[in-house]
């Protein structure tokens, strides 16, 4: 498991910061794939925070695939709203950071 907390001000940042993002992955019938994750992988290495559509899933559906994909993604959900979430993990290299988290 990802061991990285947010506070709830670091929390409302991201969020504001992730209205202005398009959804960079979907979800397919398929699921969390491993492709899927290796994609999300390199997205969260390049952009630290991700936009995620979840389309045709139901609202439990939705929370089960938040924590799945947090959890093998190593990453933190930000938050979901709709068929949307927001994913972040900031980047092990404090020089390419590009999300400053006070």
């Amino acid at each position: 498991m990802y061991e990285f907390s947010l506070t709830g001000a670091q929390r409302s940042f991201l969020r504001s910061r992730g209205q202005a993002l398009e959804p960079a992955l979907k979800i397919g019938r398929s699921g969390v794939t491993a492709a899927f994750l290796a994609e999300l992988q390199r997205l969260l290495r390049a952009h630290e925070l991700v936009r995620l559509r979840f389309p045709g899933a139901g609202r439990e559906q939705r929370v089960a695939l938040c924590a799945q994909i947090a959890d093998e993604g190593r990453c933190v959900c930000v938050g979901a709203v709709g068929g949307t979430a927001l994913f972040y993990r900031q980047n092990p290299e404090p020089k390419e950071r590009r999300i400053q988290l006070s």
